[in-house]
């Protein structure tokens, strides 16, 4: 079956693209108004795009009340912001955050989750996040009214000692910080548990088998 975009609606491909595109990481992300009011919100559009210069890229969507939603604003505003990854302890706090307060209000003031101050942006990361990246904002694309990508520099990373395997090494424990993704619809979730490895292949083994290229 063929699905034309250009003859669906924006729900319709919300659903379908939501609906195939799993899991999608997410980013509980942390901001601070023109008046230094702190604001979370998780987004699951959202992943690493780069490493060298090491770079995350969040899509903002537009209020259901037709403006800018206070995440986009704030990191138009400021050009800074908190990308704090979510395990499954901060699962039901992260869905919290979800409601639709009215802008300026802490949604963090809602949960148990405390904050810690970054080190090199204004806004605060989350103190319990298995791991917090503070960002800078690299550049914004617009996709339309009150719509945007932003492509975030990651300056520094923040990560709960337990999850370090070997400082040295920079080699982080992943399935250890159990970490959620999102699904489809709005309300499902998967857990990162249940894994299996593959061995990437190479050009030079696959010759030295002699098998045919």
């Amino acid at each position: 079956m063929q699905f034309d975009f250009d003859s669906m609606t924006g729900l319709e491909r919300f659903e379908f693209l939501t609906g195939t595109i799993v899991p999608r990481p997410i980013a509980l992300i942390t901001t601070i108004d023109a008046h230094g009011r702190l604001n979370a919100a998780p987004y699951s559009f959202f992943n690493i795009v780069g490493h060298d210069p090491a770079v995350v890229a969040v899509g903002v969507l537009p209020h259901s009340e037709g403006r800018l939603k206070d995440t986009g604003l704030n990191i138009l505003d400021t050009q800074e912001f908190v990308v704090n990854l979510v395990s499954e302890e901060l699962a039901e706090a992260m869905n919290t955050t979800c409601i639709d307060a009215p802008p300026g209000f802490d949604e963090l003031s809602l949960t148990d989750l405390k904050t810690a101050p970054s080190t090199h942006v204004r806004p605060a990361r989350i103190l319990s996040a298995p791991a917090a990246f503070e960002c800078r904002v690299h550049s914004s694309i617009s996709l339309g009214p009150n719509q945007a990508i932003v492509i975030g520099r990651i300056l520094t990373a923040h990560i709960d000692d337990r999850f370090v395997a070997d400082f040295e090494k920079r080699s982080i424990d992943t399935p250890a910080m159990k970490l959620i993704g999102g699904m489809h619809g709005a309300k499902w979730y998967t857990r990162t548990s249940d894994q299996f490895g593959m061995d990437r292949p190479t050009w030079a083994a696959r010759q030295k088998k002699g098998t045919p290229a």
